[in-house]
């Protein structure tokens, strides 16, 4: 492929948008964020021994019931994981990052119509999907009412 004139504006542009986005209120309060959550060692211990966790979790799922620490473990990722969820740094974090999936989601919507209205962009959040030209049936077997 040829590099013309047009094509040359269109990354100049793409550029131009990536910058927006990571000079947004979004990106800058998921850096902030993140940089909090991974900043404090004794939280980032805590999410390494929960990730540990889950791949026993992991381990123990493959024999279900079974296994003869089911129970425990069961219970020790569920309560491991509510710790976490409820470290404010954590949840601010997952907010953060909703929000800047959900800014990522619009641009991507609004790109993918000025292409063209039957172009299917995936998104991450349900409440967007329900704007595109197939709202997400296509895997049914047929039953939404799509042209694809």
């Amino acid at each position: 492929m040829m590099m013309t004139d047009t094509w040359t504006r269109i990354i100049d542009q793409a550029e131009d948008l990536c910058s927006m986005i990571l000079a947004s209120e979004q990106a800058l309060q998921y850096h902030e964020a993140y940089h909090a959550v991974y900043s404090d060692q004794s939280l980032v211990e805590d999410i390494r021994l929960f990730q540990q966790m889950k791949e026993h979790y992991e381990d123990v799922q493959r024999f279900g019931r079974y296994h003869p620490d089911y129970n425990k473990i069961m219970k020790d990722v569920r309560v491991q994981k509510r710790n976490l969820d409820l470290n404010e740094k954590v949840a601010n974090l997952k907010v953060a990052e909703n929000e800047l999936q959900d800014l990522l989601d619009e641009v991507s919507l609004l790109v993918g119509k000025t292409v063209s209205d039957s172009v299917m962009v995936p998104v991450s959040n349900p409440f967007f999907s329900t704007s595109s030209s197939c709202g997400g049936g296509c895997g049914s077997g047929g039953s939404c009412s799509c042209s694809a």
